[in-house]
């Protein structure tokens, strides 16, 4: 047999990047194949030996090789991405398979899976670098951390960059409110709450409301408080893939949900008014977040108290300083219709978000 045959896509896969090459004659190999990549969400292509023209075989983003095609394929051209798959757990001759046609895993089913699902998954969304994922925290009740994270998230999406914005506080009144849109359509954070395993960051995306050019995944206003850590790993673990920035803000407590959270952040903003007792505040909290974020830095909000600074302020923490954060007349108080933070993409507060952005996208190496 010769020629490919190719599945139609799904609704879902539908805009996609293409789906994997499956090379085998394995009749047994081939549904569970075929199954795997409809639980991703992918359209593969399958071909019983190398497929013609040989620019297809080098262009397919993974390619799937059955073990009983291995030794079809010795001659074909070296190429990352190519996965040997088979049943057959007690083969020792696998290895030396996947040697000789340059093979970067091999796979025994059913045990890789899960694994496998996530890879296709990984290609049929087109993923990339994942997202710069910042936390923002406040070092006490009322410091401004909640509009420090939409300012932050309001200047991503101007400057371009796909954003999403995560209320991790189920206490906090909701986000959306801030923004000015707790009655806009899509999904709140109770919607993800059975999630287990993995989420499709394109459908995550599309199911969120979309305010001022960004994604808002914020709470209802109903009874749930709670989504389990199962569901936040999947949750923001999908929102990292789509790649762009993911701007956290989170409550001043620790529970299994909100460790979940700290432990996927590539950045810690630790907001601290410049008052004694504020100090005091932030120092229990950086102690704690600090296990788990290895970058915690200090943004400081004045006025300051005599004989401080911000510099004096990161000092007492032992935190690296993020800058001062300035303070805008209204800002502190959320609501009312007004414009959100930073959205005019004017004033302080703005130019402060717009520069955290330029230091922190050079750092990661994604300017």
């Amino acid at each position: 047999m010769s020629g490919p045959v190719t599945h139609e896509p799904s609704p879902a896969a539908s805009g996609r990047q293409a789906g994997p090459l499956i090379v085998t004659e394995d009749a047994r190999l081939l549904d569970d194949l075929l199954r795997l990549c409809a639980a991703a969400g992918a359209t593969p292509e399958v071909h019983h030996t190398v497929p013609e023209p040989a620019g297809r075989w080098e262009a397919a983003p993974l390619v799937l090789v059955g073990d009983d095609a291995a030794r079809r394929l010795r001659g074909a051209a070296r190429r990352r991405g190519v996965l040997l798959v088979g049943h057959d757990q007690d083969d020792p001759g696998v290895w030396r398979r996947a040697v000789e046609i340059g093979a970067d895993h091999v796979l025994v089913l059913p045990d890789g899976e899960q694994w496998l699902i996530d890879r296709i998954a990984d290609v049929a969304e087109g993923v990339g670098r994942p997202a710069l994922t910042v936390g923002v925290i406040g070092g006490r009740g009322g410091a401004g951390a909640s509009t420090l994270a939409c300012a932050l998230a309001v200047t991503s999406a101007r400057e371009g960059l796909r954003t999403l914005l995560v209320d991790a506080d189920p206490l906090g009144g909701g986000l959306d409110v801030l923004l000015g849109g707790e009655t806009a359509d899509g999904l709140r954070w109770p919607a993800f709450a059975a999630s287990r395993g993995r989420v499709g960051g394109g459908a995550l995306e599309e199911s969120l409301p979309r305010l001022h050019s960004l994604r808002v995944l914020s709470w209802d206003r109903g009874d749930c408080v709670l989504v389990p850590p199962q569901a936040v790993r999947a949750v923001l673990a999908a929102a990292r893939r789509r790649g762009g920035t993911v701007v956290v803000d989170l409550p001043r407590r620790l529970d299994d949900g909100v460790a979940e959270t700290l432990a996927q952040l590539d950045l810690g903003l630790l907001v601290v008014p410049a008052e004694l007792r504020a100090i005091a505040a932030a120092g229990r909290i950086a102690s704690v977040v600090g296990m788990v974020v290895r970058d915690l830095r200090v943004a400081v909000r004045g006025p300051y108290a005599p004989g401080l600074d911000d510099r004096e302020v990161a000092r007492l923490l032992g935190l690296p300083l993020a800058g001062e954060v300035p303070v805008e007349s209204g800002l502190l108080r959320p609501g009312d219709g007004r414009t959100p933070p930073g959205a005019t993409g004017r004033g302080p507060l703005a130019r402060f978000c717009k520069r955290f952005w330029e230091r922190a996208l050079t750092e990661a190496g994604t300017a």
